[in-house]
């Protein structure tokens, strides 16, 4: 995906993520002759540092959660709105071509055991204040196919970074982690599931001990030394021995779940479980990709974890006979994959086409996903 201007249709996705680092949103347009796929734009707003405690503490059980719940629906929804109406006009974006937009929401509660996931930031807000139809609520549809609901962005890496004759794993770290197995070679030729913590339990760490919202390039895990007795324990989390497909959230993965395992380790130094939880993040990710036995296949990184230089380095030291690269090189800035994959999905909703790959998700079926919002 590149530049470019044209006349194709244009459709904007809005993201904001497990890891709340931000709001992302990107253009892209399509040719509607061979659906192809072209970049047009992105930038990141700011989360208030307010609405960021706000969904934090909805992410896990409290009190008076319906009142919260309402009203934070509502502040996103006008958040998400007014940032689509700044970023067409700073990118001057026409209007008359913008044919949808595509919100993910903001999750605060992904439960694919029970059978229900709940992302929220009213898309009746951002149709009305944009005056542009709106798609949300993507996840739903497919856990009514009895699907896992996540992760979505396979079937979008499928479309635009899969090259014939190459082995391909897309590895998307965000507040969790998943891949997507472009398989030339094995079949199915698409597979795609959540590894387990991506930043999420990085960042937490060091916002409890350091003030400081995240490890720029991974400096602190750098200057502390991995702990293999404290990784065993981590790694004997039940979510790492479920067979694909599954997903996971900070329901699984958050401070009181590290602090538990820390109450048996708490000699360990904190740099040294920073350094600890960089290695949980890369190894649960490499042993997801030597399961599936690709030989060799070429590794692209994408989400906030493509900045972080030390996870990169042991990443390609886990895999050394792989290329390791950022989606940069294939032709899509890795900040902005999955701003760009919502927009994709609003644009098969709004044609008809199916969003989910069940071979990801475990839906019985294929499915048109999400709500729409007309303008």
């Amino acid at each position: 995906m590149q530049r470019t201007d044209n006349t194709h249709p244009i459709y904007i996705g809005i993201m904001s993520g497990t890891s709340l680092d931000g709001l992302d949103i990107a253009a892209i347009s399509i040719n509607p002759s061979n659906n192809r796929t072209r970049f047009i734009a992105a930038q990141g707003f700011e989360l208030p540092s307010l609405l960021r405690s706000n969904i934090l503490s909805l992410t896990q059980a409290g009190n008076n959660e319906i009142e919260k719940l309402g009203r934070l629906d509502v502040a996103l929804g006008h958040l998400f709105a007014d940032s689509v109406n700044n970023f067409i006009a700073e990118h001057s974006i026409p209007r008359a071509l913008i044919h949808g937009i595509g919100s993910h929401g903001q999750t605060i509660r992904h439960r694919p055991e029970a059978g229900f996931t709940l992302q929220i930031g009213d898309a009746n807000i951002i149709a009305e204040k944009t005056a542009v139809t709106t798609v949300a609520d993507f996840r739903r549809r497919d856990m009514a196919c009895e699907g896992q609901g996540a992760p979505l962005v396979p079937a979008f890496h499928d479309d635009i970074f899969r090259e014939t004759g190459k082995d391909r794993v897309i590895i998307n770290i965000g507040g969790m982690s998943n891949i997507t197995i472009l398989s030339e070679s094995k079949l199915p030729k698409l597979l795609g599931f959540d590894t387990g913590p991506g930043n999420v339990l990085l960042d937490a760490w060091i916002q409890k001990n350091k003030g400081v919202e995240y490890d720029k390039d991974g400096q602190w895990a750098a200057s502390g030394t991995c702990q293999p007795n404290l990784l065993n324990a981590m790694m004997g989390c039940e979510f790492f021995h479920i067979a694909p497909p599954k997903s996971t959230g900070r329901e699984d993965f958050n401070i009181e779940w590290l602090d538990n395992i820390l109450t048996r380790y708490n000699h360990v130094n904190d740099a040294d479980v920073q350094a600890t939880l960089l290695e949980l993040t890369a190894l649960t990710i490499t042993k997801e990709v030597e399961r599936i036995a690709l030989t060799t296949p070429e590794l692209y990184v994408c989400g906030g974890g493509a900045r972080n230089q030390t996870l990169m380095q042991r990443l390609q030291a886990l895999n050394p006979d792989s290329e390791l690269a950022t989606t940069h090189t294939l032709g899509l800035h890795p900040d902005w994959v999955e701003a760009s994959a919502f927009a994709w999905l609003a644009y098969r909703t709004l044609t008809n086409q199916s969003g989910n790959s069940p071979a990801v998700t475990g839906a019985k079926k294929s499915t048109i996903l999400g709500a729409i919002y007309p303008a």
